[in-house]
């Protein structure tokens, strides 16, 4: 009977010392959030925080938690969260290389070459090393060596119809989709759908001349007014263009000390492809006797995309989980809309971002409850500021792949913080994180915080956030 108290009354105690933590927990983050929210920076502000216990997914801390706030990055993880739920993690996109026509004993190609997209955001990536461009590129020119083609009595075409072509999500703002950040969305992705350029540093307020591109664009024509700013401006660069573009104007300034790439985005990235393979065959002395174009551009003439004679090669992205990876490490917004059209394509034959969008909705209402307008999302990327998400369904989402088999992958993608592991927001007022941290007394934590229009600089702001989120430390 004694050893039976003993063992009742050391339960009741670790039942009470559990308690007595999560209300310690609860009342700091109830006063520091009340010092972070009256701060003179949030007076005309919205902000909100939730915060979940990640071994019993109870919460622990909520304010604001209902009210839909834009989500800048932060909403990457429901767009990876949703992709490796639904796709699985091992998913991979599959681009095609063929043929049509008949090879004669000369080795002259009477048909076409065709590359055939269906929405891999990796192809031509330096980021994974069989998706590289002089990869590609190398052995695409192989295959059609091989097939015994010497020359190309037809047309190199770089079909891009799956998608309808290129297409910039709804909401993206002019001022964003002429940069690396902004660059639209096709079937048939090339270089993350863009290119670099590299300006030279020389007095203030005189042009910055342009010393080379990454890449030959000589089919696009680059108006260049950007200027040189004062040391420690840093990149004051925009680009400004438009899905098939056949220019791109440069404003802004460049610091004078800056030794930076500038990243614009390719207006057609379906068409740049063609032109670089188009490039790479001449090294061979393999010319193409008609014109270089794409699928998009042949059905707008009325003109069909001829069918596969012989398939040369089939180029299978990385899976999944890898692209997940870059895609909440680097922030890369276009692996967003690919993973999100592919969403919409695998789940109902749509195309459309805004499809991809209602279906992840639909989705998360199914599993876990959460109302639409708790999830009112229009991209997969957060770069429209037109994106309203509660703290509240981000968090139940992220609390729900804790127990998924791929949540060690999704986990790892995330970028550290603070000593926090967490996925930053950051676009036109919106401050974002949202992430796991378990404390020095072991407690694991699931959280998400969101700040709209705060009146400070950026770096201030993450510091006072990070001064809230310590207290889960």
């Amino acid at each position: 009977m004694k050893i039976h108290s003993l063992l009742i009354a050391g339960l009741l105690g670790f039942v009470a010392t559990n308690d007595l933590h999560a209300q310690n927990i609860k009342q700091k983050l109830e006063q520091n959030f009340i010092t972070f929210s009256n701060h003179s920076s949030l007076t005309n502000g919205m902000y909100s925080l939730h915060v979940i216990n990640a071994e019993n997914g109870e919460t622990v801390f909520e304010k604001n938690a209902n009210t839909g706030l834009p989500t800048a990055s932060t909403l990457k993880v429901i767009t990876s969260i949703t992709a490796l739920d639904l796709l699985g993690k091992d998913f991979t996109y599959k681009t095609k290389l063929y043929y049509s026509g008949e090879i004669d004993s000369l080795g002259t190609l009477h048909g076409d070459i065709v590359i055939h997209g269906e929405g891999d955001p990796t192809l031509g990536s330096h980021r994974y090393p069989t998706s590289n461009p002089d990869v590609i590129l190398t052995k695409w020119k192989k295959v059609i060596l091989d097939a015994g083609i010497k020359s190309i009595n037809g047309r190199l075409i770089a079909d891009d119809r799956m998608y309808n072509g290129i297409d910039v999500p709804v909401g993206w703002t002019w001022g964003d989709i002429g940069n690396y950040y902004g660059a639209g969305i096709s079937s048939l992705n090339w270089r993350e759908n863009s290119f670099g350029v590299n300006f030279q540093a020389g007095n203030i307020q005189e042009p910055a001349l342009i010393v080379n591109t990454t890449a030959d664009i000589s089919y696009l024509k680059l108006i260049n007014h950007v200027k040189i700013g004062a040391k420690g401006s840093g990149d004051n660069v925009y680009g400004y263009a438009a899905p098939y573009s056949e220019k791109i104007i440069m404003k802004g300034t460049y610091a004078q000390d800056l030794k930076k790439t500038i990243e614009f985005s390719l207006p057609d990235p379906a068409y740049d492809l063609a032109f670089r393979l188009s490039k790479e065959l001449a090294t061979d002395s393999i010319f193409i006797a008609n014109e270089i174009t794409t699928g998009q551009k042949l059905v707008e003439k009325g003109l069909p995309v001829p069918i596969e004679t012989k398939l040369l090669n089939i180029h299978v992205s990385p899976p999944l989980h890898e692209i997940i990876h870059w895609f909440n490490k680097r922030s890369i917004n276009l692996y967003g809309e690919a993973i999100l059209k592919s969403i919409a394509v695998l789940s109902g034959g749509k195309t459309s971002t805004i499809d991809g969008a209602r279906f992840l909705t639909k989705y998360w209402e199914q599993k876990l409850n959460i109302k639409s307008s708790e999830l009112d999302i229009v991209d997969g990327s957060g770069l429209s500021p037109q994106n309203n998400v509660t703290t509240k369904a981000m968090n139940q989402i992220m609390q729900y792949a804790l127990k998924r088999p791929w949540f060690n992958e999704f986990n790892n993608s995330l970028p550290v913080y603070n000593g926090m592991t967490m996925k930053s927001g950051t676009i036109n007022g919106t401050l974002g994180y949202t992430g796991y941290h378990t404390a020095k007394d072991g407690k694991k934590y699931t959280f998400s915080l969101l700040v709209y229009n705060y009146d400070s600089s950026g770096s201030q702001m993450r510091q006072r956030m990070f001064t809230l989120l310590n207290t889960l430390k």
